[in-house]
Order: structure tokens, then C-alpha cells, then sequence
């Protein structure tokens, strides 16, 4: 069977313990959602299944097969990552990144083929980074730069995607395709992801993580309940759930006056809740959640 299974895993950096007790089945054909606040886990636990982090305590199986006796190479072909840093040491051009994907099938300097460039060229189509191919990649904003890096997962055609904050830095109408094209492709998706509507409209099943423990694992409809944002981010809101059983949250604050504006009862907005984020006076954020909406009913 396809699939990622982690098994008990725990790690700990600096005397600080990061994950603890993590037990979780990612599916070859499924979408899974990793949320929870700031400092929760979420990229220590991507980490391990791309190799980064080292396995302290427990294991992780791909495909019935340890993950520490299967070689990088072999890794790399099945497992493509999208992660937060994206800066590049060389002048590599966008066309050069989506390449890249391809560096898992080749021996040492092979050459790339034109069947390599015709991939690059139909993932950067698909990613609308065409007419920006011969740019470098450093001169690019942050969310050019994560749709070039999502061509070049794309042109590895991985059995699993893993993706790290995959929409920061993107605005509303790419983080609607970039995650409308993830879903599409029939790989196994696992996505650390801070907007709880995304998440809903997008994953299959949703794991909450706080303080390094698994809260609650289950469908968007199970897990993104007033209780559920109540006890893990220690928000009030409120969660509509429509006909096709997908959650829609609302947050809701104390009304209060900052001079001639006043902050609205109920927020309107599919952002993200972490500790980063702020809420300006006076603003309803209504756009992202109508796209959000939009796009659900598109499904």
C-alpha cells in the first residue's frame, strides 16, 4: 500500500521537546492538512519525512520500508518538498529551478534532454512562470518564487508533495490555483498551512498539532469546530458548514473603539490565526473567504 506511516516519533532540540508521541498514516492519493500555532511542530514533522531532521525516537515507513534504508536518490524521486526559505546561493533562472526537478533520474553531469526541457516548459505553463523562464530566481517576489518551485515539483513527478506554508507570500488568486493544482495532481499531499478556510476547502483530512502532541486528526468537518479553534489557538469564532460538508470559520473579537474606528464583532476573513498575524482596526477581510467560498462551490 502507498503510504507514509510515522510511528511514535519524537524529537527534541536544545533540551526543548518539539514533537512527542506522533503517530499518523498520510495516504498515497490523499490530501492532509497540518495546522496548529506557531512553534507547534509542524515543520519539525515535514522535516523528518524530507530527511532534514534526524529520527531520535520512533520511525517512519514508506511504503512498508524504513525511511532510513531508502537512499536520497531514491527519496528524491519519490518525495518532492516546497519549503519556507526559497533563497538560492547561485544566479539560477526559473527555467534553470524547474530543471532541477529532474536531477533525481540523472547520473552525474548527464545533460538535460528535450524531453526535460518540454516537462520545464508545460510546469511553468501550468504555473503561469512561462514568460518569466529566463529571470533569476532571487529577483523573483516570494510568490513567484513558490510557483517556481512548485513547476519544478511538478517536472519530478513525486509520489508525495510536501509542502511547507505553501501559500505565504502569495496573493489570494494563486493561493486558490496553487493549491486547486496540488489537489489535482493524485499524489500523496502533506501541507503545513495557517488559514483554517484553505485548509477546509482543500484537504482531505485535517491534523491539529499543539505543544508537539496530535490534538485531533479527522475530516475538515470533524476537526474544524468552535471547540476545536477554542482550545488549540484560544480564538472565539464561529463554523458554518455547507452541503458539501466543508467548515467555514468566522472569528469573532470583543468590540473596541480605536478612535473613529471600531473593530466589527465578527471578522470576515480567511487568514491566518498563528501568532503572527494582527487584525487592523475597523477592516472586515471579507475577499479572501468569497474566493474561498467561490472556490468550494467549484469543487
Amino acid at each position: 500500500m502507498q503510504e507514509i506511516r510515522i510511528e511514535h516519533l519524537a524529537f527534541s532540540i536544545g533540551g526543548r521537546q518539539i514533537l512527542k508521541d506522533i503517530s499518523l498514516i498520510l495516504g498515497g492519493h490523499e490530501f492532509v492538512g497540518l495546522i496548529g500555532p506557531n512553534g507547534c511542530g509542524k515543520s519539525t514533522l515535514l522535516k523528518h519525512l524530507y530527511r532534514v531532521n534526524p529520527i531520535q525516537s520512533g520511525q517512519i515507513f514508506m511504503d512498508n520500508v524504513p525511511m532510513k534504508e531508502i537512499n536520497l536518490k531514491n527519496a528524491a524521486q519519490k518525495i518532492a518538498v516546497m519549503g519556507q526559505f526559497n533563497r538560492m546561493d547561485f544566479d539560477f533562472t526559473v527555467l534553470d529551478i524547474a530543471l532541477m526537478g529532474r536531477t533525481p533520474y540523472k547520473k552525474s553531469f548527464e545533460d538535460d534532454t528535450e524531453e526535460d526541457y518540454n516537462m520545464a516548459r508545460e510546469a511553468l505553463e501550468r504555473v503561469g512562470m512561462w514568460q518569466a523562464r529566463e529571470r533569476s530566481f532571487n529577483t523573483l517576489s516570494g510568490g513567484e518564487q513558490q510557483r517556481g518551485l512548485l513547476a519544478r515539483a511538478l517536472v519530478q513527478e513525486p509520489e508525495y508533495l510536501i509542502l511547507d506554508e505553501p501559500t505565504n507570500h502569495l496573493d489570494i488568486k494563486y493561493q486558490l490555483e496553487l493549491l486547486k493544482i496540488v489537489k489535482g495532481l493524485g499524489v500523496g499531499i502533506v501541507a503545513a498551512l495557517h488559514d483554517m478556510n484553505l485548509a477546509a476547502a482543500f484537504c482531505d483530512r485535517i491534523c491539529v498539532l499543539k505543544d508537539g502532541v496530535i490534538q485531533k486528526m479527522g475530516t475538515p468537518a470533524e476537526v474544524v469546530t468552535v471547540d476545536t479553534l477554542r482550545t488549540v489557538y484560544g480564538v472565539e469564532s464561529s463554523v458554518e458548514v455547507d452541503e458539501h460538508h466543508i467548515p467555514f470559520v468566522r472569528y469573532r473579537v470583543e468590540p473596541r473603539a480605536y478612535g473613529q474606528l471600531h473593530v466589527e464583532n465578527s471578522i470576515h476573513r480567511g487568514a491566518s490565526i498563528d501568532g503572527d498575524s494582527s487584525v487592523s482596526a475597523g477592516v472586515s477581510i471579507q475577499s479572501a473567504s468569497a474566493n474561498v467560498v467561490a472556490h468550494r462551490e467549484s469543487l
